[in-house]
C-alpha cells in the first residue's frame, strides 16, 4: 500500500524550509510519496484563528527569532533569520510549484530551492527572472513553468489546495497529513516518521 503525504506550505514559511530537507529524506526512507500543496495562508489564517506576523505581539515576534535559530541549529540547517526579501509575494512561484507537481516534475527540487533561496541565498522569490532561474538551477525549464502558472487551471488549483487544507483541519506552515491526521509544524516531523512506520 503506498503511504502519501500531504505536504501544505507557505514557499514564504522559515519553519516549512527547516523542516523540508528532513521531510523529503524520512519520506525516502519509508517509501512514501510527498503530494507538495502550497497554500495562502492569508486565507487560512482567518478561518482558524491565526495571526500574520506583523500583528502578533513583540513577545512572540522575539521568541519566533529564537526558535527559528535553535531548530535551524537542531536540523542542521543554515539560515538568515531576517532575510532581505522578507515578506514576498508568494505568486507565481506558488503557480510553479502546482504546475511542476501537475506535471510530474520534480516538484520537490524547485520548492528547497524556492524556500532556499530567501532563507539562505538573499534572492527576491517574487522576482520572475530570479523564479526561472532557481528552476533551471534546479534542472527545470523555469520559462515553462512561468508560462504554465499563468493557466487558470492553475490558480485554480492553487486555491483548491487551500480549501483542501482547511478540509484537512490544517491551520499554519508547514502542515503534513498522513492517514487524516494532521501533523503542524517542522517540530513535529518525528512524530510522522513515527506513523510511517506503524504497520
Amino acid at each position: 500500500m503506498t503511504k502519501t503525504i500531504d505536504y501544505y506550505f507557505a514557499l514564504i514559511s522559515p519553519f516549512a524550509y527547516v523542516g523540508d530537507a528532513e521531510l523529503t529524506k524520512m519520506a525516502e526512507r519509508h517509501g512514501a510519496t510527498i503530494r507538495r500543496r502550497p497554500v495562502e495562508l492569508g486565507k487560512i489564517f482567518p478561518e482558524t484563528g491565526g495571526i500574520p506576523l506583523p500583528k502578533r505581539s513583540p513577545a512572540r515576534q522575539a521568541y519566533r527569532l529564537v526558535e527559528l535559530d535553535r531548530v535551524s541549529k537542531f536540523r542542521g540547517v543554515e539560515i538568515n533569520l531576517q532575510p532581505k526579501f522578507f515578506p514576498a509575494a508568494e505568486w507565481p512561484a506558488a503557480g510553479m510549484v502546482v504546475a511542476a507537481e501537475k506535471q510530474g516534475l520534480d516538484s520537490g527540487a524547485l520548492v528547497n530551492g524556492i524556500l532556499k533561496a530567501c532563507w539562505t541565498e538573499e534572492r527576491d522569490i517574487a522576482d520572475v527572472d530570479t523564479l526561472k532561474a532557481i528552476a533551471e538551477e534546479r534542472g527545470l525549464d523555469g520559462q515553462a513553468l512561468l508560462d504554465a502558472a499563468k493557466d487558470e487551471v492553475i490558480k485554480a488549483a492553487y486555491s483548491a489546495n487551500t480549501e483542501e487544507a482547511l478540509a484537512a483541519g490544517v491551520f499554519g506552515s508547514p502542515s503534513y497529513v498522513y492517514n487524516d491526521e494532521v501533523f503542524w509544524g517542522q517540530d513535529r516531523l518525528e512524530y510522522l516518521d513515527r506513523a510511517l512506520g506503524d504497520k
